[in-house]
């Protein structure tokens, strides 16, 4: 046994309200430069529809992901190495730009520089990579509040899978849909598919916490770890010729800070934790005959860091003492492995993803209350969850290669502390026998309901700070576009957008912002003129350079 260290992520579903908050603060913080106009690291997808990219789940047409050979061993469904070096060259499997959107802007300046005329000017939209006037006809989430109907919604690729199976019970008529939001980054697998399939090497998975990056230096822009992401979370920068995706705000990470998206989700449903897992076992699991197997295989590779066993033998591996605490307070591993109410999103690509997702069960309780029944009985809730609105099968296809078992124990978990908290609430005897059909105490149920519904920052975000003998790399931001040369937010040299050189600024520190989100008291007056980094304003204190606003006269 091999312990090693993974920070993961989990999200309840029930809680997206589909705002983007998490992608538009992801976009500024990480994409919004030249040459990655298209790029979400962070998106959230209306399902059902055909995500982004388009219909990216049919792995049939893009070929990403493991297989399983007769032999029992796993291949790139990409093809081998010989044949994917053929290839290298034209590799076929790639999502075009129409696949994503062409990102577009408007020629806001002609509101203002028309000419007077009878009718009111308009800002036309204008794409972003010719400069010319386009027709918008998709983008990365042109499914949003099913704005695709009936129309579009038929493509998504778990519901054709899943026709067969539900038969006439998902309608698509706009008064009859069901629909939810499934907020998605970059799965940082513990088999990366993404990583294997790099010729030069440039895609790693660090060895401390997980997190799989590209390093810039090494990439050669051959493209076929887009294709061998089976999530397309792997995009191509056509200006640098590089390739780019989630860091998992790393450079947050590493000082105990949460990622962006989380920091900002107005639905507080993203939570973020260290699983320990046995690194011996990851190409067994992922080797499972069945494909419904592969969730419980991923399971049995999370480690409990409450045995002394396994606490031993981390010390032994280097985990750190308060990596180790940190994993035992962990959020992710109690809502993955000890209540099993998260899931992982397709298991059967065969990459053991470490992004979870607690599924929906919001739709059942206004289903029950049009009913005119208890929305919130026990007993009621338990027995409509076969008949959701979101059928258990579509759900199963996301997230236990079509297991419904998995998910009946999630949603009657979620059902059961629904019920079981309104007579606590209320101030009603609680019924223990709630708690006790879906396996839980009362005090479990508890903890769980704390946990999901009223956790405090601290409880949602477990994150251990980095060690590291050279701590002092990590009091600039660090990022992996930020090299000579690189296409950092410099300004354009005089061949282009990223042959200008960086500028030497002292910028605040993650350490900094870390002390500042922290601390119940402004910054001291003396301190207010100090250089501080927009891209990491947290609103207190005065950026240099920005104009202070005299305080008011008394009156």
């Amino acid at each position: 046994m091999k312990v090693m260290a993974q920070m993961g992520m989990v999200m309840n579903l029930d809680k997206c309200i589909g705002c983007h908050t998490c992608s538009v603060t992801c976009k500024q913080a990480w994409t919004n430069r030249a040459g990655v106009e298209y790029v979400w690291f962070n998106n959230v997808e209306t399902r059902p529809g055909q995500g982004y990219p388009r219909t990216y789940q049919d792995q049939e047409k893009w070929k990403g992901g493991w297989v399983r050979t007769k032999r029992g061993k796993l291949k790139l469904r990409s093809g081998s190495r010989w044949h994917r070096l053929t290839t290298i060259f034209t590799n076929p499997k790639l999502p075009e730009l129409r696949d994503y959107y062409e990102p577009w802007t408007y020629e806001y300046d002609n509101l203002i520089s028309a000419p007077l005329g009878e009718h009111t000017p308009v800002a036309r939209p204008k794409s972003l990579i010719t400069g010319k006037p386009m027709k918008i006809e998709w983008s990365a989430n042109w499914d949003d509040d099913l704005a695709g109907g009936p129309e579009l919604a038929p493509n998504d690729p778990v519901l054709q899978k899943i026709k067969g199976e539900v038969g006439d019970r998902v309608k698509l008529e706009f008064e009859q849909a069901f629909m939810f939001y499934l907020p998605r980054i970059c799965e940082h697998c513990l088999n990366p598919a993404c990583v294997a399939s790099c010729p030069s090497g440039a895609m790693y998975k660090r060895s401390e916490d997980g997190i799989v990056l590209v390093d810039q230096d090494s990439c050669r822009g051959w493209r076929m770890c887009v294709t061998g992401c089976p999530y397309k979370k792997v995009y191509f920068n056509h200006r640098t010729g590089k390739a780019e995706k989630c860091t998992l705000c790393y450079p947050r990470i590493e000082v105990g800070l949460p990622t962006v998206c989380s920091e900002t989700c107005v639905g507080r449903l993203r939570y973020i934790g260290l699983f320990l897992y046995d690194a011996d076992r990851v190409t067994e699991a992922a080797a499972t005959e069945n494909e419904q197997d592969l969730y419980e295989a991923q399971l049995d590779l999370l480690l409990d860091p409450n045995d002394p066993e396994v606490a031993a033998q981390a010390l032994r591996d280097g985990i750190p003492q308060d990596w180790l605490a940190a994993a035992r307070k962990s959020p992710v591993y109690a809502l993955a492995k000890k209540y099993k109410v998260a899931l992982p999103l397709h298991p059967e690509y065969r990459t053991m993803p470490m992004v979870w997702y607690i599924p929906p069960l919001s739709p059942v309780v206004d289903a029950l209350r049009e009913t005119g029944n208890d929305a919130e009985n026990a007993g009621n809730l338990f027995g409509a969850l076969n008949a959701l609105r979101i059928p258990i099968e579509y759900l199963a296809e996301l997230f236990t290669a079509g297991d419904v078992v998995p998910v009946k124990h999630s949603l009657g978990v979620l059902a059961a502390m629904r019920a079981f908290m309104r007579d606590s609430n209320l101030g009603n005897p609680t019924d223990a026998s709630i708690p006790a059909a879906v396996g839980l105490s009362e005090e479990e149920m508890y903890t769980l309901y704390r946990l999901l519904a009223i956790a405090k920052y601290e409880d949602r975000y477990v994150i251990p700070e980095a060690h590291t003998e050279t701590a002092e790399q990590l009091e600039e931001l660090a990022c992996a576009l930020d090299y000579e040369g690189a296409p950092g937010m410099y300004e354009q040299g005089p061949f282009g957008e990223a042959s200008g050189r960086p500028v030497p600024v002292a910028v605040e520190t993650f350490h900094a912002l870390a002390q500042r989100q922290q601390s119940e008291t402004i910054v001291p007056s003396e301190q207010r003129d100090a250089r501080v980094n927009l891209l990491n304003w947290d609103g207190v204190g005065v950026p240099l350079g920005m104009p202070k606003v005299p305080p008011k006269e008394q009156d």
